[in-house]
């Protein structure tokens, strides 16, 4: 069975800004809530492998990723490859009149059939709230974030 869980969250700052930071996986530490996200060295790429510790207290489960499609600045795709969480996710920017949305998708393969299904259903409420959090606090930190005009420091 599957579930597909998705949220979007509006940004004022450009396209490009939005994407620089969706994609910045250390960053994605700082504002996706419970979650250190690690990186193999090589860079923004098909093939790229993550791995996201989703935990409080040292108590969580791994969930190591590859991305599977990059297409900058506005969609990518991971497969999850873990035993916890297994299906794709998407991160998406979408232009939006005075900045960008930006998306995450998660369609998650739940084990166990209806008893999964079951207690998905229970879950996906806080599941739900985390990603529309981890979103906000996004977007609240790109608007924070000094922006360039021409080369230099806006204002």
């Amino acid at each position: 069975m599957r579930a597909r869980i998705e949220e979007r969250v509006a940004v004022a700052v450009p396209v490009e800004a939005a994407w620089a930071g969706l994609t910045d996986w250390e960053d994605q530490t700082g504002w996706m809530l419970f979650t250190k996200v690690t990186v193999e060295p090589g860079g923004h790429r098909v093939g790229e492998r993550l791995d996201a510790f989703t935990g409080i207290a040292g108590l969580g489960f791994h969930d190591p990723m590859e991305v599977t499609t990059w297409d900058p600045p506005h969609r990518v795709e991971v497969v999850h490859l873990g035993k916890v969480v297994r299906g794709g996710g998407i991160f998406e920017v979408q232009p939006a009149p005075g900045g960008a949305w930006l998306v995450w998708v998660e369609d998650l393969d739940l084990p166990l059939g209806r008893l999964g299904a079951l207690g998905f259903a229970l879950l996906r409420p806080g599941f739900q709230l985390m990603l529309r959090q981890s979103l906000r606090r996004l977007a609240k930190q790109l608007e924070r974030r000094p922006r360039e005009v021409g080369g230099r420091p806006a204002g």
